[in-house]
């Protein structure tokens, strides 16, 4: 059997090198191969004769047969002889019976077809997700490995993939179709309804006319308000704290029309604030109205504000297309105020407005330029004419049937009103009774006032700036003003409770994904963190491993250190926002439009160190509310144009630590305190101020208590006076004396190495001990702690710490 099995495997062995031989591309001599070939004959012979017999000495119980190569030459496979082959059929028959009788010869199979492998294609499956998920959940809810999702985000674009990063609804949907899934929202609301404005009318040149919306702009303090108590005759200048505008004031002045004097035109006025702090204001006016009044005082000329009212006019009209006077759209009219001054000078002042690329009348342009004094009343005649002209090329045209829509210009919390805006109507009718919605916010209207709050109104027409009551919560300024109809058998105010709940829902919305903004940020600042920890620890061991192998002594604190500072010398110097100061407000005000405004001027105050954080905002006095959440927040109360009440200064004075409140009425003096504040935050600053120097002449050893001896320095004071009682530091030159290693220098402003800072142990003159030595005088100083480390030509200096006042 051993033979049987050993021969059998030789005669593989011999035709398996031949073949791999023959593989590598070798070609063998002629004479050699038919040698070969022979050989390979006889042994196939010799096997096929030992298998015949088997173990028994019968066919087909011999050892298993090896299987037959495959097709092709030589060079390809193994080759067997023919009589090894017939060998192979004579095992494969089956043995006699006699008891049996002769089975039937079998029916030859058709071979079956080779089955084409179709690719795999997982079942396409739909799973609910909610709005926002982690990235370690969705590989849950996915099925998947966390480094396969990691991997797609990789590809998806993704830098950040943590497994604690929260991915949003729309971010999750594309990851999920990478793995054959669709998704869909966990909780779909089929309630969700909206009012949107209707669409243009198909004929607009068809609608009667309405007045024009006319906004005074300009810089602070350049005659806007003046100007409007010399069209309304009544003073409202003298009544605005400050003498500045810090609401936005409407109003309608009926003069006499061009085409038809008899006829009275109406026009609205808008009053603009001009302070840097009321962009957003002045901004809402101009997108609301038709033209846009520019006040320039003639003695001041062109100014910041100034700049900023032409580039927003002309923001507006190039998305509205505008190309000149009479082409509708918005349109501006340059007003130099205060000629009547003795220091007046107009012609400057159109030569800076040319200098912004705005082209007058006068100069062969299409923007009226006229000359006025708010004071004496000279060109307001002038100013009403162009005004209607305007208007009247324009053809400014409104419908004033069907739900009403407008803009709120201002809202506040009137005394014996109740929540009340101030709304200026562009299209439809507004009545009493009416059900409106502007943001969040609904009313059902109680009562409609002119914007003073004297005279009740019956309806508000196009054009028209009017007061409303009845809100439920006090809407934003700026915010799109809709009138609802019944419809489809469902009461307005269903609808519009409807609406409203779809609006807070989809504002929940928005406010949950700035959440999960500033949550991403925050676990993103901890695992850089946790990376810098792991760093510097790896660092910290990288060089124990190295002092130990070098057989070096080492001090894990002084490692430590090492490591930190080279961390600190490569960090860039930009602050990160867990490192900043911040001053905490919280912020009410009189109407919703100053709030805006005062939260968006005092948002900006402070530097890389310290900054203003909004915690709360909103309309009306300070409460008893606000003050808890001032006491949890450790901030303070910030008023403008409100009151807080005695027993509510006397409860944050009882506090510990107090929380101070603070209101004013005017922006500016509202923004320097806020200003002091933050300053107050910042951490002391000190300047080394030197009084005296002096030289290192020699160096003398001295006995103290029998053999221990001290180094004493005799100086030379060169300048100013040199105290004991003031500290002091010694100073060498660089390139003097041994070096210490880069990085563990401690150099002054000037490039010196400072050796030493502390106070003087003694100073004497001789033998005598003095409080002070002057200018061209020699003594002899010892320093505390046991400094000794100075040499002839070091540099004493005498010098103390004055405190620095910050600033922003």
């Amino acid at each position: 059997m051993s033979d049987e099995s050993g021969e059998f495997r030789r005669g593989n062995n011999i035709n398996a090198r031949s073949a791999k031989f023959t593989k590598k591309g070798k070609q063998a001599k002629p004479g050699r191969r038919a040698e070969e070939e022979e050989d390979d004959d006889d042994d196939d012979d010799l096997l096929a004769s030992k298998k015949m017999k088997g173990r028994r000495g019968k066919p087909g119980k011999g050892p298993q047969a090896v299987p037959p190569p495959g097709k092709g030459s030589r060079d390809k496979g193994v080759q067997f002889s023919s009589s090894f082959k017939s060998a192979l059929k004579v095992r494969d028959k089956p043995k006699k019976d006699n008891n049996q009788e002769p089975a039937k010869a079998a029916t030859p199979r058709k071979p079956s077809p080779t089955p084409t492998r179709r690719p795999f294609r997982p079942q396409k499956v739909s799973i609910p997700l909610p709005q926002f998920i982690t990235v370690n959940n969705l590989a849950k809810v996915l099925d998947t490995k966390m480094f396969r999702l990691q991997r797609v985000m990789t590809q998806a674009g993704h830098t950040d993939t943590r497994p604690d990063l929260m991915l949003s609804h729309s971010e999750a949907e594309l990851l999920a179709m990478e793995f054959n899934v669709t998704v869909t929202p966990l909780s779909t609301s089929s309630n969700d309804y909206d009012i949107f404005p209707r669409p243009p009318p198909s004929d607009p040149q068809s609608l009667p006319l309405r007045p024009p919306v006319v906004a005074i702009m300009g810089h602070v303090d350049h005659g806007k308000t003046t100007l409007l108590d010399k069209l309304r005759s009544a003073s409202v200048a003298a009544g605005e704290a400050g003498g500045i505008t810090q609401h936005v004031g409407a109003f309608s002045v009926e003069v006499a029309g061009m085409s038809n004097e008899s006829e009275k035109r109406a026009i609205t006025f808008l009053d603009t604030p001009g302070h840097a702090a009321f962009t957003q204001m002045r901004s809402r006016g101009a997108k609301v109205t038709d033209i846009v009044v520019l006040v320039v005082a003639a003695d001041d000329g062109v100014m910041p504000q100034t700049k900023e009212v032409i580039n927003m006019v002309r923001e507006v009209q190039e998305e509205e297309g505008v190309k000149g006077a009479g082409t509708g759209g918005l349109q501006l009219l340059i007003a130099i105020s205060k000629v009547d001054r003795p220091d007046a000078d107009p012609a400057k002042v159109k030569g800076q407005i040319l200098g912004e690329n705005v082209i007058l009348e006068e100069f062969g342009g299409d923007v009226p330029c006229i000359e006025i004094s708010g004071k004496t009343g000279q060109g307001l005649d002038v100013l009403q004419d162009n005004l209607v002209v305007i208007s009247e090329l324009n053809e400014l045209r409104a419908e004033r049937t069907g739900p009403v829509e407008g803009y709120v210009i201002e809202s506040r919390v009137e005394k014996g009103f109740g929540n009340t805006a101030i709304c200026l109507v562009q299209r439809g009718t507004l009545k009493v009774g009416d059900v409106c919605v502007a943001g969040t916010s609904w009313c059902k209207v109680r009562r409609l006032m002119d914007s003073s709050a004297s005279l009740d109104v019956a309806a508000a027409e196009p054009g028209q700036a009017l007061l409303l009551t009845g809100w439920r919560e006090l809407p934003k300024a700026g915010d799109m003003l809709l009138g609802v109809e019944s419809s489809g058998g469902q009461d307005a105010e269903e609808l519009v409770k409807k609406c409203i709940d779809t609006r807070l829902r989809v504002e929940e919305q928005r406010k949950l994904l700035r959440d999960v903004e500033a949550i991403n940020e925050g676990r993103r600042e901890e695992a850089n963190e946790r990376d810098k920890s792991d760093r510097q620890a790896t660092e910290v061991r990288r060089l124990q491993r190295e002092a130990r192998l070098a057989g070096e002594e080492y001090d894990l604190s002084d490692l430590q250190a090492r490591v930190e500072a080279a961390e600190k010398k490569n960090a860039s110097a930009t602050v990160t926002q867990s490192g900043k100061l911040e001053l905490r407000l919280i912020v009410k005000a009189d109407v919703s439009g100053t709030v805006e405004a005062v939260t968006g001027a005092i948002e900006g105050i402070g530097n890389n160190e310290v900054g203003v954080k909004i915690i709360h905002s909103g309309v009306g006095e300070p409460t008893e509310s606000d003050l808890d959440m001032a006491k949890a927040a450790n901030g303070h109360i910030l008023g403008f144009n409100v009151e807080a009440s005695r027993s509510l200064h006397s409860s944050a004075q009882a506090l510990i630590p107090a929380i101070k409140i603070h209101c004013d009425d005017v922006i500016y003096r509202l923004m320097s305190y806020v200003t002091d504040e933050c300053i107050a935050l910042l951490p002391p600053v000190y300047e080394s101020r030197v009084v005296g120097e002096a030289t290192i002449q020699q160096v003398f050893a001295i006995n103290v208590r029998g053999r221990t001896t001290k180094n004493i320095a005799g100086c030379r004071i060169t300048n100013g006076t040199v105290s004991r009682n003031q500290k002091i530091r010694v100073l060498r030159n660089v390139g003097e004396g041994k070096k210490a290693n880069e990085g563990e220098i401690k150099l002054d402003s000037a490039g010196r190495q400072i050796l030493y800072e502390g106070r003087l142990d003694s100073l004497k003159q001789v033998k005598k001990e003095v409080d002070e030595m002057r200018k061209g005088t020699e003594c002899g100083m010892s320093f505390a702690d046991g400094f000794e480390n100075f040499q002839a030509g070091d540099l004493i200096q005498c010098y103390y710490d004055e405190k620095v006042t910050r600033t922003l």
